[in-house]
Protein backbone atom coordinates (compact mmCIF):
# COMPACT_ATOMS: atom_id res chain seq x y z
CA UNK A 1 0.00 0.00 0.00
CA UNK A 2 1.90 3.33 -1.46
CA UNK A 3 -0.83 5.82 -1.22
CA UNK A 4 -1.28 8.29 1.91
CA UNK A 5 -2.40 7.38 4.83
CA UNK A 6 -4.11 9.76 7.60
CA UNK A 7 -3.76 8.89 11.12
CA UNK A 8 -5.92 10.93 13.61
CA UNK A 9 -4.04 11.14 17.11
CA UNK A 10 -0.40 11.22 18.01
CA UNK A 11 -0.77 8.82 20.84
CA UNK A 12 1.19 5.41 21.43
CA UNK A 13 -1.15 3.79 19.01
CA UNK A 14 -0.43 6.06 16.15
CA UNK A 15 2.86 7.07 16.91
CA UNK A 16 4.07 3.80 16.55
CA UNK A 17 1.97 3.12 13.29
CA UNK A 18 3.39 5.82 11.67
CA UNK A 19 6.76 4.84 12.22
CA UNK A 20 6.25 1.27 11.45
CA UNK A 21 4.60 2.79 7.89
CA UNK A 22 8.24 4.72 7.74
CA UNK A 23 9.79 1.42 8.05
CA UNK A 24 8.26 0.44 5.03
CA UNK A 25 8.11 3.56 2.91
CA UNK A 26 4.71 3.75 2.92
CA UNK A 27 3.95 7.74 3.55
CA UNK A 28 1.69 9.05 5.83
CA UNK A 29 0.34 11.92 8.03
CA UNK A 30 -0.51 12.68 12.02
CA UNK A 31 -2.68 14.96 13.06
CA UNK A 32 -1.69 15.93 16.42
CA UNK A 33 -4.18 18.20 18.48
CA UNK A 34 -1.24 19.02 20.50
CA UNK A 35 -3.61 19.08 23.91
CA UNK A 36 -1.26 16.83 26.27
CA UNK A 37 -2.78 16.94 30.30
CA UNK A 38 -0.34 17.15 32.98
CA UNK A 39 -0.70 13.66 33.69
CA UNK A 40 -2.53 10.82 31.82
CA UNK A 41 -3.83 7.88 32.65
CA UNK A 42 -1.69 4.07 32.07
CA UNK A 43 1.30 4.94 33.54
CA UNK A 44 2.53 1.38 33.79
CA UNK A 45 3.82 -0.73 30.90
CA UNK A 46 4.01 -4.47 30.64
CA UNK A 47 7.42 -6.78 29.92
CA UNK A 48 5.62 -7.64 26.21
CA UNK A 49 6.07 -4.23 25.22
CA UNK A 50 9.52 -3.92 25.38
CA UNK A 51 10.32 -5.81 22.04
CA UNK A 52 8.16 -2.98 20.54
CA UNK A 53 10.24 -0.22 22.42
CA UNK A 54 13.13 -2.01 21.15
CA UNK A 55 12.19 -2.57 17.53
CA UNK A 56 11.69 1.46 17.66
CA UNK A 57 15.11 1.99 19.32
CA UNK A 58 13.40 4.28 22.24
CA UNK A 59 13.83 1.61 25.28
CA UNK A 60 16.94 3.87 26.76
CA UNK A 61 15.08 6.97 26.24
CA UNK A 62 12.10 5.60 27.97
CA UNK A 63 14.52 4.30 30.84
CA UNK A 64 15.94 7.57 31.29
CA UNK A 65 12.50 9.00 32.49
CA UNK A 66 11.02 6.26 33.84
CA UNK A 67 10.43 4.53 37.17
CA UNK A 68 12.07 0.61 36.40
CA UNK A 69 9.14 -2.32 37.57
CA UNK A 70 10.07 -5.54 38.57
CA UNK A 71 6.49 -6.92 39.56
CA UNK A 72 3.29 -6.27 41.23
CA UNK A 73 1.71 -6.77 44.55
CA UNK A 74 -2.45 -7.36 45.28
CA UNK A 75 -3.31 -6.50 49.17
CA UNK A 76 -6.44 -6.49 51.05
CA UNK A 77 -7.38 -4.94 54.48
CA UNK A 78 -7.47 -8.39 56.37
CA UNK A 79 -3.57 -8.26 56.14
CA UNK A 80 -3.38 -10.41 52.88
CA UNK A 81 -1.15 -9.68 50.49
CA UNK A 82 0.10 -11.01 46.89
CA UNK A 83 3.80 -10.69 45.36
CA UNK A 84 4.23 -11.29 42.10
CA UNK A 85 7.54 -10.66 39.91
CA UNK A 86 8.11 -11.00 36.15
CA UNK A 87 10.72 -13.63 35.22
CA UNK A 88 12.66 -14.01 31.95
CA UNK A 89 10.62 -15.78 29.05
CA UNK A 90 13.74 -15.94 26.28
CA UNK A 91 15.73 -13.98 24.90
CA UNK A 92 13.09 -11.74 23.76
CA UNK A 93 11.25 -10.47 27.23
CA UNK A 94 13.38 -9.19 30.02
CA UNK A 95 12.24 -10.05 33.70
CA UNK A 96 11.21 -6.30 33.62
CA UNK A 97 9.08 -3.27 32.64
CA UNK A 98 8.78 0.62 33.64
CA UNK A 99 6.67 2.55 35.13
CA UNK A 100 6.31 5.75 33.00
CA UNK A 101 5.27 9.49 33.49
CA UNK A 102 3.20 9.12 30.27
CA UNK A 103 3.18 12.86 28.88
CA UNK A 104 7.11 12.60 28.53
CA UNK A 105 6.56 8.64 27.26
CA UNK A 106 3.91 10.13 24.53
CA UNK A 107 6.25 13.05 23.53
CA UNK A 108 9.15 10.14 23.16
CA UNK A 109 6.92 8.56 20.48
CA UNK A 110 6.47 11.69 18.76
CA UNK A 111 9.92 12.62 18.64
CA UNK A 112 11.31 9.23 17.49
CA UNK A 113 8.34 9.32 14.74
CA UNK A 114 9.52 12.90 13.45
CA UNK A 115 13.33 11.40 13.82
CA UNK A 116 12.16 8.91 11.04
CA UNK A 117 10.56 11.47 8.77
CA UNK A 118 6.72 11.27 9.66
CA UNK A 119 4.79 15.08 9.17
CA UNK A 120 2.56 15.98 11.94
CA UNK A 121 0.11 18.25 11.31
CA UNK A 122 -1.18 20.37 14.51
CA UNK A 123 -4.54 20.78 14.10
CA UNK A 124 -8.06 18.85 15.26
CA UNK A 125 -8.48 16.79 12.89
CA UNK A 126 -12.51 16.46 11.93
CA UNK A 127 -14.53 14.47 10.02
CA UNK A 128 -17.79 13.78 8.16
CA UNK A 129 -19.73 10.93 6.57
CA UNK A 130 -19.47 10.42 2.74
CA UNK A 131 -22.50 11.14 0.41
CA UNK A 132 -21.52 11.51 -2.97
CA UNK A 133 -18.01 8.82 -2.63
CA UNK A 134 -19.08 5.33 -2.73
CA UNK A 135 -15.71 4.47 -1.89
CA UNK A 136 -15.58 6.23 1.62
CA UNK A 137 -18.01 5.99 4.66
CA UNK A 138 -16.30 8.81 6.41
CA UNK A 139 -13.27 11.73 5.11
CA UNK A 140 -11.46 14.64 6.23
CA UNK A 141 -13.90 17.98 6.28
CA UNK A 142 -12.66 19.99 3.48
CA UNK A 143 -11.15 22.27 6.71
CA UNK A 144 -8.75 20.45 7.84
CA UNK A 145 -7.73 19.20 4.38
CA UNK A 146 -6.57 22.66 3.86
CA UNK A 147 -4.90 22.59 7.25
CA UNK A 148 -2.80 19.83 6.13
CA UNK A 149 -2.04 21.40 2.87
CA UNK A 150 -3.76 18.93 0.89
CA UNK A 151 -6.38 18.77 -1.59
CA UNK A 152 -9.84 17.37 -2.16
CA UNK A 153 -8.31 14.86 -4.80
CA UNK A 154 -5.17 13.93 -1.99
CA UNK A 155 -7.71 12.97 0.50
CA UNK A 156 -5.76 9.91 2.06
CA UNK A 157 -6.62 6.78 0.53
CA UNK A 158 -7.33 5.12 4.38
CA UNK A 159 -7.74 7.06 7.65
CA UNK A 160 -6.51 5.20 11.07
CA UNK A 161 -8.41 6.87 14.15
CA UNK A 162 -6.02 6.51 16.89
CA UNK A 163 -8.11 9.28 19.11
CA UNK A 164 -8.03 6.82 22.06
CA UNK A 165 -11.34 6.92 23.75
CA UNK A 166 -12.66 9.79 22.02
CA UNK A 167 -13.64 7.21 19.93
CA UNK A 168 -13.80 9.81 16.93
CA UNK A 169 -15.32 7.85 13.63
CA UNK A 170 -17.00 5.38 15.89
CA UNK A 171 -19.22 8.10 17.01
CA UNK A 172 -19.04 9.73 13.57
CA UNK A 173 -20.97 6.32 12.03
CA UNK A 174 -22.58 5.86 15.18
CA UNK A 175 -21.19 2.27 15.29
CA UNK A 176 -22.44 0.43 18.16
CA UNK A 177 -20.07 -0.97 20.61
CA UNK A 178 -20.20 -3.73 23.79
CA UNK A 179 -19.74 -2.72 27.34
CA UNK A 180 -18.71 -5.03 29.99
CA UNK A 181 -20.79 -5.59 33.13
CA UNK A 182 -18.82 -3.10 35.41
CA UNK A 183 -19.88 0.65 35.59
CA UNK A 184 -16.74 2.03 36.93
CA UNK A 185 -15.23 5.35 37.55
CA UNK A 186 -11.58 6.51 38.51
CA UNK A 187 -10.02 9.31 40.12
CA UNK A 188 -6.32 9.70 40.16
CA UNK A 189 -3.58 12.04 40.86
CA UNK A 190 0.07 12.21 41.41
CA UNK A 191 1.58 12.65 44.93
CA UNK A 192 4.55 13.26 47.13
CA UNK A 193 5.44 11.65 50.70
CA UNK A 194 2.75 8.85 49.60
CA UNK A 195 4.40 5.18 50.95
CA UNK A 196 4.33 2.79 48.54
CA UNK A 197 5.16 -0.87 50.18
CA UNK A 198 6.86 -2.26 47.73
CA UNK A 199 8.84 -5.25 47.77
CA UNK A 200 10.77 -5.35 44.41
CA UNK A 201 12.07 -2.13 42.59
CA UNK A 202 9.42 -0.52 40.88
CA UNK A 203 6.51 -3.10 42.16
CA UNK A 204 2.70 -1.73 41.42
CA UNK A 205 0.34 -2.23 44.65
CA UNK A 206 -2.87 -2.79 44.31
CA UNK A 207 -5.73 -2.58 46.76
CA UNK A 208 -8.79 -4.43 47.75
CA UNK A 209 -11.47 -1.39 48.67
CA UNK A 210 -14.53 -1.89 50.78
CA UNK A 211 -16.25 -0.16 47.75
CA UNK A 212 -13.67 -1.05 44.31
CA UNK A 213 -9.95 -0.97 44.53
CA UNK A 214 -7.02 1.15 44.47
CA UNK A 215 -3.76 1.70 42.67
CA UNK A 216 -0.20 3.25 43.46
CA UNK A 217 2.03 3.43 40.76
CA UNK A 218 6.07 4.32 41.93
CA UNK A 219 6.99 6.57 39.24
CA UNK A 220 10.91 8.38 39.46
CA UNK A 221 10.59 11.22 41.48
CA UNK A 222 6.37 11.33 42.80
CA UNK A 223 3.73 8.17 42.93
CA UNK A 224 0.20 7.50 41.23
CA UNK A 225 -2.31 6.80 43.36
CA UNK A 226 -5.76 6.09 42.15
CA UNK A 227 -9.13 4.81 42.91
CA UNK A 228 -11.71 2.99 40.58
CA UNK A 229 -15.12 2.55 41.98
CA UNK A 230 -19.00 1.93 40.72
CA UNK A 231 -19.73 5.63 39.41
CA UNK A 232 -22.98 5.58 42.21
CA UNK A 233 -20.52 4.68 45.03
CA UNK A 234 -18.36 7.28 44.30
CA UNK A 235 -21.12 10.61 44.45
CA UNK A 236 -21.21 9.56 48.33
CA UNK A 237 -17.70 10.51 49.07
CA UNK A 238 -17.67 13.90 47.71
CA UNK A 239 -19.00 16.27 44.94
CA UNK A 240 -16.25 16.87 43.36
CA UNK A 241 -13.37 14.48 42.39
CA UNK A 242 -10.69 15.68 44.50
CA UNK A 243 -13.10 16.10 47.43
CA UNK A 244 -13.73 12.04 46.83
CA UNK A 245 -10.50 10.97 46.17
CA UNK A 246 -9.33 12.27 49.17
CA UNK A 247 -12.10 10.59 51.06
CA UNK A 248 -11.59 7.27 49.44
CA UNK A 249 -8.03 7.55 50.58
CA UNK A 250 -8.66 8.88 54.19
CA UNK A 251 -11.45 6.01 55.02
CA UNK A 252 -9.25 3.19 53.67
CA UNK A 253 -6.47 2.21 56.85
CA UNK A 254 -4.07 0.96 54.52
CA UNK A 255 -4.39 4.13 52.28
CA UNK A 256 -4.71 6.50 54.90
CA UNK A 257 -1.60 4.88 56.62
CA UNK A 258 0.76 5.16 53.52
CA UNK A 259 -0.68 8.96 52.33
CA UNK A 260 -0.45 10.31 56.20
CA UNK A 261 2.07 12.35 54.97
CA UNK A 262 1.00 13.15 51.26
CA UNK A 263 1.73 16.48 49.41
CA UNK A 264 -0.64 16.21 46.59
CA UNK A 265 1.38 18.12 43.76
CA UNK A 266 -1.38 17.39 40.11
CA UNK A 267 -4.50 17.87 39.36
CA UNK A 268 -6.98 14.93 40.17
CA UNK A 269 -8.10 13.63 36.48
CA UNK A 270 -11.19 11.15 36.15
CA UNK A 271 -11.03 8.27 33.56
CA UNK A 272 -14.30 6.42 32.70
CA UNK A 273 -15.79 3.64 30.43
CA UNK A 274 -13.35 0.56 31.48
CA UNK A 275 -14.51 -2.15 29.54
CA UNK A 276 -15.36 -1.02 25.97
CA UNK A 277 -15.10 -2.62 21.83
CA UNK A 278 -16.42 -1.42 19.01
CA UNK A 279 -18.40 -4.18 17.05
CA UNK A 280 -16.79 -3.35 13.72
CA UNK A 281 -13.28 -2.13 13.20
CA UNK A 282 -12.85 -0.87 9.95
CA UNK A 283 -15.19 -0.21 6.75
CA UNK A 284 -14.56 1.69 3.09
CA UNK A 285 -11.53 3.87 3.81
CA UNK A 286 -11.25 3.70 7.63
CA UNK A 287 -10.16 1.45 10.49
CA UNK A 288 -9.81 1.51 13.95
CA UNK A 289 -6.87 1.54 16.41
CA UNK A 290 -6.00 1.00 19.84
CA UNK A 291 -8.62 2.74 22.32
CA UNK A 292 -10.27 3.84 19.72
CA UNK A 293 -11.47 0.00 18.82
CA UNK A 294 -11.38 -1.08 22.10
CA UNK A 295 -10.07 -0.85 26.17
CA UNK A 296 -10.12 -2.81 28.69
CA UNK A 297 -10.10 -1.92 32.68
CA UNK A 298 -6.95 -0.86 33.34
CA UNK A 299 -6.39 -3.55 36.74
CA UNK A 300 -3.25 -5.17 35.11
CA UNK A 301 -2.09 -2.47 32.99
CA UNK A 302 -2.73 -3.17 29.96
CA UNK A 303 -3.51 0.07 27.95
CA UNK A 304 -0.54 1.54 26.21
CA UNK A 305 1.09 -2.45 25.42
CA UNK A 306 -2.95 -3.10 23.73
CA UNK A 307 -2.27 0.21 21.96
CA UNK A 308 1.28 -0.46 20.37
CA UNK A 309 -0.03 -4.08 19.54
CA UNK A 310 -2.74 -2.77 17.75
CA UNK A 311 -0.19 -0.67 15.54
CA UNK A 312 2.08 -3.64 15.43
CA UNK A 313 -1.22 -6.30 14.49
CA UNK A 314 -2.40 -3.69 11.68
CA UNK A 315 1.32 -3.09 9.92
CA UNK A 316 1.19 -6.87 9.96
CA UNK A 317 -2.12 -8.31 8.08
CA UNK A 318 -2.70 -4.57 6.23
CA UNK A 319 0.16 -2.82 5.08
CA UNK A 320 2.05 -5.83 4.37
CA UNK A 321 0.42 -6.61 1.21
CA UNK A 322 -0.01 -3.92 -1.50
CA UNK A 323 -3.36 -4.38 -2.10
CA UNK A 324 -5.11 -5.50 1.18
CA UNK A 325 -8.37 -7.08 1.33
CA UNK A 326 -11.20 -7.42 3.36
CA UNK A 327 -10.15 -10.61 4.92
CA UNK A 328 -6.62 -8.72 5.64
CA UNK A 329 -8.65 -6.36 7.87
CA UNK A 330 -11.12 -9.04 9.02
CA UNK A 331 -7.65 -11.11 10.61
CA UNK A 332 -6.65 -7.30 12.16
CA UNK A 333 -9.69 -7.31 13.57
CA UNK A 334 -9.74 -10.45 14.87
CA UNK A 335 -6.57 -10.51 16.52
CA UNK A 336 -7.40 -7.67 18.19
CA UNK A 337 -10.36 -8.99 19.54
CA UNK A 338 -8.72 -11.62 20.75
CA UNK A 339 -6.42 -9.37 23.07
CA UNK A 340 -9.25 -7.82 24.47
CA UNK A 341 -10.97 -10.55 25.23
CA UNK A 342 -7.91 -12.81 26.82
CA UNK A 343 -7.19 -9.30 28.88
CA UNK A 344 -10.81 -9.35 30.13
CA UNK A 345 -10.56 -12.79 31.38
CA UNK A 346 -7.61 -12.64 33.45
CA UNK A 347 -9.28 -9.59 35.06
CA UNK A 348 -12.46 -11.17 36.11
CA UNK A 349 -9.83 -12.96 38.30
CA UNK A 350 -9.40 -10.31 39.61
CA UNK A 351 -12.89 -9.09 40.28
CA UNK A 352 -14.10 -12.27 41.66
CA UNK A 353 -11.85 -12.29 44.07
CA UNK A 354 -10.02 -15.88 42.77
CA UNK A 355 -6.31 -14.50 41.87
CA UNK A 356 -6.12 -12.79 45.95
CA UNK A 357 -7.02 -15.84 46.90
CA UNK A 358 -5.15 -17.79 44.87
CA UNK A 359 -1.95 -15.98 45.80
CA UNK A 360 -2.64 -16.62 49.75
CA UNK A 361 -3.07 -20.48 49.19
CA UNK A 362 0.32 -20.48 47.40
CA UNK A 363 1.78 -18.37 50.38
CA UNK A 364 0.42 -21.20 52.59
CA UNK A 365 1.79 -24.15 50.24
CA UNK A 366 5.47 -22.47 50.09
CA UNK A 367 5.89 -22.45 54.02
CA UNK A 368 4.03 -25.40 55.12
CA UNK A 369 3.85 -28.13 52.35
CA UNK A 370 6.09 -30.79 52.54
CA UNK A 371 8.99 -30.74 50.57
CA UNK A 372 7.73 -33.32 47.54
CA UNK A 373 4.05 -33.28 48.13
CA UNK A 374 2.34 -32.92 44.94
CA UNK A 375 1.20 -29.13 46.18
CA UNK A 376 4.54 -28.37 46.66
CA UNK A 377 5.88 -29.51 43.25
CA UNK A 378 2.77 -28.08 41.10
CA UNK A 379 3.30 -24.50 43.03
CA UNK A 380 5.90 -23.21 41.31
CA UNK A 381 4.36 -24.13 37.72
CA UNK A 382 1.43 -22.26 38.44
CA UNK A 383 2.97 -19.28 39.93
CA UNK A 384 4.88 -19.69 36.20
CA UNK A 385 1.88 -19.88 34.13
CA UNK A 386 -0.30 -16.46 36.26
CA UNK A 387 2.83 -14.24 36.06
CA UNK A 388 3.26 -14.62 32.26
CA UNK A 389 -0.73 -14.09 31.73
CA UNK A 390 0.23 -10.61 33.84
CA UNK A 391 3.03 -9.73 32.49
CA UNK A 392 1.36 -10.06 28.55
CA UNK A 393 3.75 -12.33 27.30
CA UNK A 394 1.27 -15.42 27.53
CA UNK A 395 -1.73 -13.83 27.68
CA UNK A 396 -3.57 -14.84 24.63
CA UNK A 397 -2.20 -18.45 25.64
CA UNK A 398 -5.74 -21.08 25.67
CA UNK A 399 -3.48 -23.43 27.61
CA UNK A 400 -2.84 -21.31 30.38
CA UNK A 401 -5.95 -19.71 30.46
CA UNK A 402 -7.18 -23.28 30.76
CA UNK A 403 -4.53 -23.97 33.66
CA UNK A 404 -5.39 -20.88 35.78
CA UNK A 405 -9.14 -21.74 35.80
CA UNK A 406 -8.41 -25.80 36.98
CA UNK A 407 -6.23 -24.58 39.43
CA UNK A 408 -8.19 -21.75 40.68
CA UNK A 409 -11.33 -24.16 41.10
CA UNK A 410 -8.99 -26.18 42.68
CA UNK A 411 -7.11 -24.25 45.14
CA UNK A 412 -9.28 -20.83 45.72
CA UNK A 413 -12.45 -22.70 46.59
CA UNK A 414 -13.42 -21.70 49.85
CA UNK A 415 -16.19 -19.46 49.51
CA UNK A 416 -15.85 -17.29 52.44
CA UNK A 417 -12.17 -16.29 51.31
CA UNK A 418 -13.28 -15.99 47.75
CA UNK A 419 -16.40 -13.87 48.47
CA UNK A 420 -13.56 -11.31 51.23
CA UNK A 421 -11.53 -10.52 48.34
CA UNK A 422 -14.58 -10.15 45.65
CA UNK A 423 -14.20 -6.48 44.35
CA UNK A 424 -17.40 -4.91 44.67
CA UNK A 425 -18.96 -2.59 41.86
CA UNK A 426 -21.80 -1.67 44.56
CA UNK A 427 -22.88 0.18 47.38
CA UNK A 428 -23.24 -2.45 49.72
CA UNK A 429 -19.77 -2.34 51.21
CA UNK A 430 -19.78 0.97 52.15
CA UNK A 431 -19.64 1.43 55.64
CA UNK A 432 -22.32 3.54 57.55
CA UNK A 433 -20.82 6.89 59.18
CA UNK A 434 -17.02 5.75 57.47
CA UNK A 435 -17.20 9.58 55.55
CA UNK A 436 -17.54 12.95 57.96
CA UNK A 437 -18.62 14.91 55.23
CA UNK A 438 -21.92 16.47 55.12
CA UNK A 439 -23.41 15.49 52.18
CA UNK A 440 -22.90 12.10 52.87
CA UNK A 441 -25.98 10.22 55.62
CA UNK A 442 -25.48 6.85 55.86
CA UNK A 443 -29.43 6.69 55.58
CA UNK A 444 -29.34 8.21 52.15
CA UNK A 445 -26.34 4.97 51.06
CA UNK A 446 -28.91 2.64 52.85
CA UNK A 447 -32.05 3.53 50.67
CA UNK A 448 -29.55 4.27 47.61
CA UNK A 449 -28.21 0.42 47.89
Amino acid sequence: MKSLIGIIGAGPAGCALACFLKEKNIDCIVFDEQQTPDIIVGESLTPAIIPLLRRLKIENRVAEVSQLKQGAGIRHNNGNRVNFRFRHFGKKYPDYSYNIPRPKFDGIMRERAKELGVRFINCRARVETSINDSNRDIQLTDETIAQAGLTRDQQPSLLVDASGRTRLFSKALKIPYTRGTRNDVSYFAHYENFECPSVSTGQVILTVLESGWSWQIPLKDRISVGVVLNKTAAKHYGKSSEERLENIINTDALLAKDGEKRQRISPVKSYQNYQLISEKGYGKGWVLLGDAFGFVDPMLSPGVHMSMTSAELLEKFVFNKSSPTTKDFDKYCDEYKKWYYAWEYLVQFFYNGRMLSMGEVRTKIQNNSALFSIPKLVEPYVSRVLTLLMSGIKTRSKLNQKILFHSSQQVANDPDRIAAHTIHSSLDNIKHGMLEKKDVIANNIKKTA
